[in-house]
């Protein structure tokens, strides 16, 4: 067997803004810390923008082992030229063997132009990632300790693993919400490496007068109860009767991306391969046929109640506890059930 284990560290790349750090960096220090106890090698976390080195305490707390800070003015807001350009440098010095980016706006476009320019390979919005071998079918060479980058490939339909032996890093964004949240250690400690930055106004596209950042409507990672509806449901005026039974159990609506293409509700509540991927502890899809991409978003839930009124529909297979009936029938005794109850 071929070891690839260069010892080179994991590298998540700490996305912030305004000197908040983005919960899917959070969660991907997870994963990460997973993946270097098993490679036995350093976690570490690349942080860049102004005046924001009070982050790195609580990268620490979140299982970093070493933050790369670097800070410059010209870094406070972010632009895919400058931030790409100072992480290619930390690429070329420190040379690590994975590097992991949250598959957010901001990480969907800096992850390519990095992976560009040090001629890297990319998987982008993987669902899961594991330290496996690799067989050269041809050769019978063995890789070992790769890094499987599994996600859905064909529309949803089958689920790929990518694997990348020969050039190095092994990047990978990964979608938000499929890996964990860590409880954060206040015990731990990162080493903070200051990173020296050399930039002028001439390595940004463009200058950045303002910044309007408007926030979403709606919270479904941390929804304890979501009622969600699909296509099935009809109309955006039957949709009500979702929302009814939402407000009812204390939780939020969601929906799958046909009900918000069809403009049932807006896109802040989208579970799914394209949407959220949520985790609560009682999701009821209503009118939901159940494809794999919405699965891909909600089969985490402790507990899945399905309304349907076809008894072969997919939801059903991933669902605890199934309900064949039409939807404008049952919810309507569901939310009489509880108020009366209440």
């Amino acid at each position: 067997m071929i070891d690839v284990n260069k010892q080179g560290e994991v590298w998540v790349f700490a996305e912030q803004h305004k000197r908040k750090l983005e919960d899917t960096s959070l969660e991907l220090l997870s994963k990460g810390r997973e993946l270097a106890d098993i490679l036995k090698v350093p976690l570490a976390a690349v942080l860049l923008g102004e005046n924001i080195s009070e982050l790195c305490e609580k990268l620490g707390h979140y299982g970093a082992d070493k933050v790369y800070l670097a800070e410059h003015p010209l870094l406070g807001h972010y632009q895919t030229s400058s931030y790409a350009k100072i992480i290619d440098g930390l690429i070329e010095k420190h040379k690590p063997q994975i590097v992991l980016y949250g598959a957010t706006p901001c990480g969907r476009d800096l992850a390519p132009r990095i992976a560009s320019a040090i001629k890297a390979g990319l998987t982008a919005d993987c669902t899961d990632l594991q330290i496996g071998n690799h067989e050269i079918k041809k050769t019978g060479e063995v890789y070992g300790n790769l890094l499987l980058q599994i996600r859905p490939a064909f529309g949803g339909n089958i689920i790929a693993t990518i694997i990348n032996y020969d050039r190095w890093p092994q990047m990978a964004t990964v979608r938000e919400g499929v890996m964990p949240m860590p409880e954060p250690d206040v015990t731990r400690k990162a080493e903070v490496v200051k990173e020296a930055v050399h930039l002028s106004q001439t390595d940004l596209a463009i200058e950045i007068l303002a910044e309007h950042m408007q926030a979403k409507k709606v919270n479904l990672k941390a929804s304890r109860v979501i009622v969600a509806g699909g296509a099935g449901v009809g109309s955006k005026d039957n949709f009500k009767m979702i929302w009814d039974l939402a407000h009812c159990l204390g939780g939020s609506p969601g929906a799958t991306r046909a009900a918000v293409d069809l403009g049932f509700i807006d896109r802040d509540h989208q579970v799914g391969q394209t949407g959220t991927t949520v985790r609560p502890s009682l999701y009821i899809a209503a009118g939901i046929s159940g494809a794999i991409q919405h699965q891909a978003g909600m089969s985490g839930s402790q507990k899945i109640i399905a309304i349907n009124n076809d008894p072969e529909a997919p939801i059903f297979n991933v669902a605890h506890y199934k309900i064949v009936g039409d939807l404008n029938t049952v919810v309507p005794m569901m939310i009489k059930a509880i108020k009366e109850k209440v």
